[in-house]
């Protein structure tokens, strides 16, 4: 690689990062759902925590409490407001949800089943890193 394909590949043009802040955009929107949804499940939605659909005892922690937190949290990010804070609470939300609840029962995420909050804290901790892409209400608020 040459030093001009490097320095062409680091400078994006308009055109590029506005496509990339839509893909970022839209990405976040898509994952919120996605996560506000397992966060529903808690309260007893899509056939609750045991498929029938039972809910999560009110107050309980952390089970009841993490519900909370993801559905806040999810509907937070979906609008894109207050996306990077946000984003770093949800990836330790579900970095707890994974230490504590899955790992003590296998070594691999494939073993103990959490797979998802393992990538789901990863996904979060992604846009707490480069931000929620465009159509979100913190670029509003930046703006004025």
């Amino acid at each position: 690689m040459t030093a001009t394909t490097v320095r062409d590949s680091q400078t994006a043009t308009p055109a590029r990062t506005q496509v990339t802040g839509l893909v970022v955009g839209a990405s976040r929107i898509v994952i919120s759902f996605l996560f506000g949804c397992h966060g529903l499940q808690g309260f007893g939605f899509f056939g609750g925590i045991d498929g029938q659909g039972g809910g999560v005892p009110f107050g309980s922690f952390p089970g009841w409490w993490g519900s909370v937190l993801e559905l806040v949290g999810a509907v937070l990010l979906l609008v894109g407001l207050a996306s990077r804070p946000v984003a770093i609470l949800l990836s330790g939300v579900m970095a707890y949800a994974y230490f504590t609840v899955h790992a003590p029962t296998g070594l691999l995420p494939l073993q103990n089943m959490g797979e998802p909050a393992a990538v789901y804290s990863w996904i979060f901790l992604l846009f707490a890193a480069i931000g929620p892409g465009r159509l979100a209400l913190d670029n509003l608020i930046k703006r004025r």
